[in-house]
């Protein structure tokens, strides 16, 4: 299991968010299940750009995997029984790239628009600053005008545009953005998570 020990974060917390009680913890290998099933729950324009089809159960043995191996930490989001949502911070063992992680956050479509994926954005920045991280970076496809949105609204700024560097399972291309985070400047404080 990764050492976990630097992370500042105390985990479980709870707060309320649109009248649901959600709960945000580290996720865990037993958690294999309920990502598949949170998985399989999204629609498929959700899954289409993602970089990994995790509707595939060797996909989540593989991220269990790099949880233990501490290359992924990932914060799950859960209320009423399932999984709402994650947020994942993912190293590489590259030395060149040691400072840099990539963050991944998916929520289910009805959670949206509640503030729900800033908080989630906002553990992870405070976890890639406990781990002595400098940058955090996003991408995504340029037709993703919400997550777009979302980010810039958290500081992200664009680094670089791809063109049709993302293929969709259906073979059309699309231009991919990644976009950067410097998270030297985030100030984790009890100001980053709502007050219940």
């Amino acid at each position: 299991m990764a050492d976990t020990s630097v992370i500042k974060r105390t985990y479980p917390w709870q707060t309320t968010i649109s009248d649901l009680e959600i709960t945000f913890r580290l996720m865990e290998a037993s958690d294999r299940d309920g990502i598949l099933t949170f998985a399989r729950s999204l629609p498929d324009h959700d899954l289409l750009f993602l970089r990994l089809d995790i509707t595939d159960s060797k996909i989540i043995d593989e991220w269990v995997e790099n949880i233990d191996k501490g290359r992924t930490i990932t914060v799950i989001a859960e209320g009423g029984g399932e999984i709402l949502g994650y947020a994942s911070l993912h190293r590489e063992d590259v030395t060149w790239r040691r400072h840099v992680g990539e963050i991944r956050v998916m929520l289910k479509p009805d959670l949206r628009g509640f503030g729900l994926g800033k908080i989630m954005a906002n553990e992870v920045f405070a976890i890639a600053k406990d781990l002595g991280l400098q940058k955090v970076m996003v991408q995504m496809t340029t037709d993703q005008r919400g997550a777009r949105g979302m980010v810039e609204s958290l500081g992200f700024q664009p680094e670089a545009l791809l063109a049709d560097f993302v293929m969709a399972r259906d073979g059309r291309t699309y231009d991919l953005l990644i976009m950067s985070y410097d998270v030297t400047g985030f100030s984790d404080t009890a100001e980053t998570r709502p007050r219940r």
